[in-house]
């Protein structure tokens, strides 16, 4: 029998549709690997989930061991969100301009531990800043009209709901027959998809605008296939 039959179960469905994605964004041409492993890595965290939630809960000795590796898994999955905006925003190249994004939320963890912080819950909300890093860059691509950018941050802006779900009080959810945690793994879905739709119908492409605008250099000229 599941400890938590709602939490495994929609963890579970979660990260079935998810790696489902994966593989779909794996079979289009010109996506970027970062993207794949994006799914991926969130994807396995779900099904990780579906382990805490259905089995190891009942013991709490593991349960604090198993609750921090997915939430690493969670932290894994957004370095490489990261990494393929950097990608398709910029454009390649910017490997250092990821690191320092990157190191922002990791500095801040570091941080939080040295001051007698540490835990899950300061690593999670140390992961705002890379999240606040996304919304930047595609911002700013939204901004010179990216035809990619909105696509994405409806994507964004639907995770991010479903993540507000969590907040909500169980006598709100329960009228769902759902629990919080369980609503935001359902509501959770919503965002992947949007996101799997916009990244296969935007493939990737070298942005020589968004390079040039930041090295000074006009955009090169390149002609379409």
């Amino acid at each position: 029998m599941l400890t938590q039959p709602a939490e495994a179960l929609t963890d579970l469905l979660l990260g079935l549709v998810v790696c489902a994605l994966a593989i779909g964004v794996r079979h289009h041409a010109g996506i970027h690997r970062y993207w794949q492993a994006t799914f991926w890595w969130a994807g396995a965290a779900a099904l990780a989930g579906f382990v805490h939630h259905g089995f190891l809960v009942r013991w709490p000795a593991v349960a604090d061991v198993s609750w921090p590796v997915i939430s690493v898994m969670v932290v894994v999955a957004a370095s490489y969100l990261l990494a393929a905006t950097v990608e398709e925003v910029l454009g390649p190249g910017h490997t250092r301009t990821f690191w320092l994004l990157r190191t922002a939320g990791l500095l801040a963890y570091v941080v939080l531990a040295a001051t007698g912080h540490a835990g899950v819950a300061a690593l999670l909300a140390c992961e705002s800043i890379t999240f606040a890093c996304v919304l930047g860059l595609w911002g700013w691509a939204a901004y010179r009209r990216d035809p990619l950018a909105v696509p994405v941050l409806v994507a964004i802006a639907a995770s991010g709901a479903a993540a507000g779900a969590r907040a909500l009080s169980p006598a709100v959810t329960a009228r769902l027959h759902l629990d919080p945690t369980s609503l935001y793994h359902l509501a959770q879905i919503v965002g992947m998809v949007l996101l799997y739709r916009a990244v296969t119908r935007g493939a990737r492409r070298v942005r020589p605008e968004a390079t040039a605008a930041l090295s000074g250099r006009p955009p090169a000229r390149r002609s379409r296939p």
